[in-house]
C-alpha cells in the first residue's frame, strides 16, 4: 500500500493519531482526507479502514499526486479542497463518515525554494499551492496598490505596520520589480525589530500565500460543505496554524456558520449541525513540537453532525 516517496519525507504529519483517532468510527465507512499532502494521515486512516471503507483524498498540488496510494479503497482527486462536494457526488458519495483537514502548509512547500514560500533561501516570488493559480506572489508584490496590500498584510498577516510595509514595497518596486523572495526580505527586514524580524517576516509571507491561493475562501467553503455531506454521527476534523483559521473553525463548530451566531427555529430551539467535542483544542506534545516545528502553533478541534 505504499506510494512512491516516503510522506515523512515530502510532509511530517501532525497529531497523526488523535487525529484519525477521533476521525474513524466505522472501519467500513466513507471518509475523506481534504488536504493530502504526502499522505501521511491518509495511509493511517486506511490502516484503520476495513474492505469495505473508502477514502477520498484532496490536493490541488500536483507535487503531491507523486504520492498517490496504491490501494483499492484509495482516490486521489488533483482539486482544491472546496470543491469537495461535487467531486463526492461524481464519485457518488452524498454522504460521508467524516472530513478530516489538516489546513495550511505542507513541509514540502516549505522545503523547496523555488516554490517561493519560505523566507529562508532564494527563490522565485510564486506561492501557489498549485499551478491552476493564475495569481502568483511576484503579481500582488508588483501590481498590487498600497490600499491592496495594506489590506492583505493586515487581514492575513494581522501585522500592525501593514500600510509601513506596502509603502515600502511599492517604493522599491519604482527602482526594479521584485522578483524573488530574497529581495522582498532584504526590501522590508529593516522594518521589523530584530527580535520579531523572523516571526514578522513570516507573516508578511503568510498574507501573500493566503491571497495568492485564497485559503480562507477554500476554508469556508469546505466549511460549509461539511454540514451537506457528513452523515448524521460523522465527523469534522480540523487541524488549524494560525487564528485566522482557527477562529473560523471554531465558530462553524459551535453555530454552524462562520459569524458563529446560533440561529434559532420558531420555537427557539437551536439549530445547530454540529456538536463540538469536549476538551478542544488538542495541542501537541512537547515531545511532537521538539520533533516537528510545524507542530508548535498547530490546534486540532473535533465536532460531530447532529441527527
Amino acid at each position: 500500500m505504499g506510494g512512491k516517496m516516503s510522506n515523512t519525507s515530502y510532509h511530517v504529519p501532525v497529531l497523526l493519531q488523535e487525529s484519525v483517532d477521533l476521525l474513524v468510527n466505522d472501519i467500513n465507512g466513507v471518509y475523506v482526507d481534504a488536504t493530502f499532502g504526502g499522505g501521511g494521515h491518509s495511509r493511517e486512516v486506511l490502516s484503520r479502514l476495513g474492505d469495505g471503507g473508502r477514502l477520498i483524498s484532496f490536493d490541488r498540488d500536483e507535487d503531491a499526486q507523486a504520492n498517490a496510494i496504491d490501494d483499492p479503497r484509495f482516490t486521489l482527486v488533483p482539486s482544491d479542497f472546496r470543491f469537495m462536494q461535487n467531486h463526492l457526488r461524481f464519485l457518488g458519495h452524498r454522504k460521508v463518515n467524516g472530513i478530516l483537514a489538516d489546513l495550511g502548509v505542507s513541509s514540502h512547500q516549505f522545503d523547496v525554494p523555488e516554490r517561493g514560500f519560505s523566507i529562508r533561501g532564494e527563490g522565485k516570488l510564486d506561492m501557489r499551492m498549485g499551478k491552476a493559480t493564475e495569481l502568483t506572489a511576484k503579481k500582488v508584490i508588483n501590481a498590487y496598490d498600497e490600499a491592496e496590500l495594506t489590506r492583505v498584510l493586515k487581514e492575513f498577516g494581522e501585522l500592525g505596520n501593514s500600510r509601513k510595509i506596502a509603502t515600502t514595497i511599492i517604493a522599491e518596486r519604482l527602482d526594479q520589480k521584485f522578483q524573488t523572495t530574497e529581495q522582498l526580505v532584504k526590501a522590508i527586514e529593516k522594518l521589523f525589530p530584530p527580535a520579531k524580524r523572523m516571526q514578522n517576516l513570516a507573516k508578511v509571507f503568510q498574507a501573500i500565500r493566503i491571497e495568492v491561493n485564497d485559503e480562507m475562501g477554500s476554508l469556508f467553503a469546505m466549511l460549509n460543505q461539511s454540514a451537506e455531506v457528513i452523515a448524521p454521527g460523522g465527523k469534522l476534523v480540523v487541524i488549524s496554524y494560525h487564528s485566522l483559521e482557527d477562529r473560523p473553525v471554531k465558530r462553524f463548530m459551535r453555530a454552524g456558520n462562520l459569524e458563529g451566531k446560533v440561529e434559532k427555529d420558531f420555537f427557539g430551539n437551536p439549530q445547530r449541525p454540529f456538536r463540538p467535542s469536549a476538551g478542544m483544542p488538542i495541542i501537541p506534545s512537547e515531545e511532537e513540537i521538539k520533533e516537528n516545528s510545524r507542530a508548535r502553533s498547530a490546534k486540532l478541534r473535533v465536532a460531530t453532525r447532529n441527527e
